[in-house]
């Protein structure tokens, strides 16, 4: 016999043993299976022992505070411009809280602007129709009211936002993308943001977190870990429209400055000096002139700075720009730009005094001046 002849026949040997092994070691479960009875069974559960103390914070946080936030609709009605029949379509979603044991709900104005008519849902089903109490675009705040009968929920427990830290814990309860009532959470990422709106307003003071707040969670509370309401979430920050880790809420002690206001009369209306500013011509003369404050451009008629004897800035004979007054505090809160104004004006109520400090030809006067109302003109306070 050939040496290949030898060597093939021990090949085709080797490949017919393998084969059978193969075979073999396939049948075996299948043998088990036939001889021991065996059949396919669920997997004993592990037992997993109780909850993490955070985690039963967290789930307890939820469960007595979720029944407070509610699902808001809004309804836009119109004419169809073809047929000249009536036309009610869905405007948009967003959320809100229960805030107190009369029926009144806090939400976003955002959230209702534009809308003819809204429509609150509760956690256990109910819905309302809501009547618009009043709101405050400034401070994209709004108030509904709702008449609940019987089982009212429990208005959020207030709490500050003067006394937040960066790091502290965050919880978002609202309806993104329309599911309710659901729960994110995060720290405070930054506090006294300001973000500009597409309507030209700009918010100012707001409370920054990276609790993933999306469409649908506007006007949804903030919650600090003892289950208090801290902000009223209002916007996100990301070119996509989704949550990017980016998001803002109005600062509690800003909600309860101003929902008692529009609850009592419908609209806020803030103090005013009735001086107009501007904030590039400010910024453009603090840093020539070398001096932080506000900037007096010009004193409506009749107002309080008026009475007060403020001088605006004004053209000299040689066609030469003088400057006026200064203000660089009211009421012991320092004034370096416009927007500390703002700010300031909008914490005082119209027909109370303040202190006002300024400068005037170099000179630091001190003034006692009562506040007008806000006209909230553009460019003016």
């Amino acid at each position: 016999m050939s040496f290949f002849s030898t060597f093939l026949g021990r090949l085709v040997a080797v490949t017919l043993a393998l084969l059978l092994l193969i075979a073999a070691w396939q049948s075996i479960p299948l043998i088990q299976s036939e001889l021991l009875g065996w059949r396919a069974q669920p997997r004993q559960v592990t037992a997993r022992g109780d909850l993490a103390e955070d985690e039963k914070s967290t789930v307890a946080l939820f469960e007595s505070r979720s029944g407070s936030v509610v699902f808001i609709t809004t309804v836009q009605r119109g004419v169809n411009p073809w047929t000249g029949n009536p036309l009610r379509e869905r405007a948009g979603t967003g959320s809100g809280f229960i805030w107190d044991d009369l029926g009144h709900v806090v939400t976003n104005y955002h959230v209702i602007e534009g809308a003819t008519e809204a429509l609150v849902s509760l956690a256990d089903g109910r819905s309302f129709r809501a009547g618009l109490v009043g709101g405050s675009s400034e401070h994209d705040l709004a108030v509904l009211r709702i008449g609940v009968g019987v089982d009212r929920p429990p208005p959020l427990p207030i709490g500050t936002s003067s006394d937040l830290k960066v790091g502290q814990k965050v919880f978002a309860i609202g309806n993104p993308f329309g599911l309710d009532r659901t729960l994110t959470t995060g720290i405070i990422s930054a506090l006294n943001r300001s973000l500009p709106e597409e309507s030209g307003r700009t918010l100012t003071g707001l409370i920054q977190t990276d609790a993933a707040i999306n469409p649908g969670n506007s006007g949804g509370p903030l919650l600090d870990s003892a289950g208090r309401l801290i902000g009223v979430n209002t916007a996100i920050y990301s070119p996509s429209g989704a949550s990017a880790g980016i998001g803002f809420a109005v600062p509690v002690d800003e909600v309860n400055r101003v929902v008692p206001r529009l609850i009592a009369t419908g609209r806020y209306v803030g103090a005013s000096l009735g001086v107009r500013i501007e904030p590039e011509i400010n910024a453009a003369l603090s840093e020539r002139l070398g001096t932080e404050g506000v900037f007096v451009l010009d004193v409506e008629p009749g107002s309080a700075a008026e009475r007060a004897g403020l001088r605006p800035a004004r053209l000299s004979r040689d066609g030469g720009f003088q400057v006026g007054d200064v203000l660089v505090a009211i009421d012991g809160q320092t004034l370096r730009t416009p927007a500390d104004l703002t700010r300031a004006l909008d914490r005082l109520e119209a027909g109370v005094q303040a202190k006002l400090t300024l400068l005037r030809n170099g000179t630091r006067l001190h003034e006692t001046i009562v506040l007008g109302a806000s006209g909230r003109g553009a460019g003016g306070r």
